[in-house]
């Protein structure tokens, strides 16, 4: 599966040399830290609260909404006018586009995230893209390491790929969504406006425009005391 299947790289972002469209979607996550090593950094002029702890090299643009506390841990890049909330905790390799979320207790390492992302509330993001206009609802976990300890193989509908990667969580095309405490399994791929329910355990591939998702049954009895 191609990275254009699943991405338009925006042109917010200054690293579109290091993400080929015309790759395998999977092979951006291992262009994260390169992009991010040949890129200079600079806090530039922020005000940056006390609360808000930074180490090593980071890329703050001007127009960043910072919280009152928070950890951002570089190498890192987070775009222009992107809201990070209390309690986020960025720990390298992250590169942010326009107009994200990056929300309360939330936990991001290698991702790339590309314009207007939401991801509001006590999600972990691990080694993972989220399209354009991705949408993670509360809780939701990208799982990125399988189990077994084995390398991520992801099986499509031709071919079982082998992407060479130990950590890998998910691939959410441009428009895609999942709803509050869903988990994705390791290597998992979710089509351009594709929809996860909540609640669901999902793994595999999703393709565009389709909804996945589980209705467990629920009953209801009178209380007796």
């Amino acid at each position: 599966m191609k990275a254009s299947e699943l991405f338009s790289f925006p042109d917010s972002l200054p690293f579109s040399e290091f993400f080929d469209e015309k790759v395998d979607a999977w092979e951006w996550i291992k262009a994260i830290g390169p992009a991010l090593e040949a890129h200079e950094m600079s806090l530039l002029e922020n005000a940056i609260p006390e609360g808000v702890h930074i180490e090593g090299d980071v890329f703050i643009d001007p127009t960043v909404k910072l919280p009152a506390y928070a950890t951002i841990i570089g190498p890192a890049y987070i775009g222009p006018e992107v809201e990070l909330r209390p309690g986020v905790y960025i720990r390298g390799n992250v590169i942010v586009g326009r107009g994200c979320v990056l929300g309360n207790a939330c936990e991001f390492k290698n991702t790339l995230l590309l314009d207007n992302v939401k991801v509001p509330h006590f999600s972990y993001v691990g080694d993972s893209i989220l399209g354009n206009g991705a949408h993670l609802g509360a809780g939701v976990i990208l799982s990125n390491f399988r189990l077994d300890q084995q390398l991520i193989t992801i099986n499509l509908p031709d071919r079982t790929a082998e992407t060479g990667l130990r950590k890998m969580g998910a691939l959410l095309g441009d428009g895609a969504e999942v709803g509050c405490n869903a988990v994705l399994q390791p290597g998992t791929i979710i089509g351009r406006r594709s929809l996860v329910y909540p609640l669901t355990a999902f793994g595999g591939v999703l393709e565009r425009e389709m909804i996945v998702g589980t209705r467990p049954a629920m009953r209801t009895i009178p209380r007796r005391d």
